[in-house]
């Protein structure tokens, strides 16, 4: 009789559990709704090839993975990380080099290229007029 008392506690234990696991993923219903909605987006795009740099399996592979560390609420944009990391770039250049660096960083100018492309190039053109002609000698 004892070992019955210890397996349903055991049991207990373990239903518990797994409804406090249930509930840690069924806690923000929003959240789960915004990842799965993007899931399929992203799953939509993989099954039309519309990735750049990814077979289908990688593709698929990895749109889940980010649904399920989304749905634990492990997944932010990033944003705030990828804008340090863009100014950390300029860091390397000084005076009028690195504000101009830190203004195409932060959306200044004209982008082309792609990452899948090879590369992203920023460019922003900055007009210094120049000291104006001394006058021609006269003779």
């Amino acid at each position: 009789m004892t070992t019955r008392i210890l397996t349903l506690r055991s049991s207990s234990i373990a239903l518990c559990a797994a409804f406090a696991m249930q509930g840690a993923f069924a806690a923000d219903p929003v959240r789960n709704t915004d990842a799965d909605a993007k899931y399929q987006r992203e799953r939509a795009a993989c099954m039309a090839g519309q990735t750049t740099n990814e077979d289908r399996a990688t593709c698929l592979r990895e749109a889940a993975a980010a649904r399920d560390e989304a749905r634990k609420g492990n997944l932010t944009s990033g944003d705030g990380q990828l804008r340090k990391n863009a100014k950390d770039r300029c860091k390397v250049l000084s005076g009028d080099e690195r504000a101009d660096c830190i203004a195409r960083m932060n959306g200044e100018g004209t982008t082309s290229g792609s990452v899948g492309g090879g590369g992203i190039l920023r460019e922003k053109v900055t007009i210094v007029p120049g000291k104006p002609a001394e006058p021609a000698p006269t003779k």
